[in-house]
């Protein structure tokens, strides 16, 4: 087979010492302990159980990694399609959801095919940072209940309603939860102003469950929210 039609995962082995090996080790790792976590956060505001987040991050994470067109890249999951996930488990369950999927993937393919995915360098910048924003403030408006500790019985799936079901439950907030996100935002946004390199994910992770388990904090877990979840490989559905 030409070589240009090889992927990159195959064409980097030419020249691979042990030396980029452990930089890629160390790097995987790095990765993983953010994406996964992020990944079960971004589950959770879709509307699907945590499980789903990590199961759909490893399996997209090696397929990119094995059939990917660069030997540089980080595959993990974005927040701009919380907001178009979330609608169509709503509205069409996870079968539509997994049917959606699947066309997305054509058209992918189809455009790559064709040529037509270079259109989008002519989309205007400015659409392109509003429909940023917008996202950005539909994904906030979903995580509001959970940085507050606001008791709800559920979330409308529309921006309107989720405003109005928000400030009628204004005053259910949980205080040891509000400071819990507070001192997690200080870290994330702390560790950058010291040092990019510096992982405030990660450090946030690990210091906010100590706190929360060392202190007995009355605030949700993943546990006490969805339940346990499973070990192992996704059970065939009976």
């Amino acid at each position: 087979m030409a070589e240009p039609f090889l992927p990159k995962s195959v064409q980097c082995l030419r020249g691979y010492s042990a030396r980029t090996l452990v930089a890629d080790v160390v790097a995987g790792i790095t990765v993983g302990l953010v994406a996964l976590p992020l990944a079960m956060a971004f589950a959770m505001a879709s509307g699907v159980p945590p499980q789903s987040g990590i199961y759909c991050a490893i399996v997209a994470g090696f397929l990119v990694s094995l059939l990917g067109g660069s030997r540089l890249q980080v595959a993990g999951p974005t927040g701009a399609f919380v907001v178009v996930v979330a609608g169509i488990v709503t509205e069409h369950g996870l079968d539509g959801l997994f049917m959606c999927t699947l066309m997305a993937g054509v058209v992918l393919v189809l455009m790559g095919l064709t040529g037509i995915g270079s259109a989008v360098k002519y989309i205007p910048r400015p659409v392109v940072i509003g429909f940023t924003n917008g996202i950005a403030v539909l994904i906030a408006s979903t995580q509001i209940r959970d940085l507050f500790g606001l008791q709800t019985p559920g979330l409308p799936g529309e921006f309107l309603g989720r405003v109005r079901m928000l400030a009628s439950h204004a005053g259910t907030g949980s205080g040891p939860a509000t400071l819990l996100a507070i001192m997690t935002i200080a870290i994330v946004l702390g560790c950058r102003m010291v040092s990019r390199r510096i992982p405030g994910s990660i450090i946030a992770l690990v210091a906010g469950s100590t706190v929360a388990v060392a202190a007995r904090l009355p605030v949700d877990t993943i546990g006490s929210r969805f339940g346990t979840v499973p070990a192992g490989f996704p059970a065939r559905p009976h």
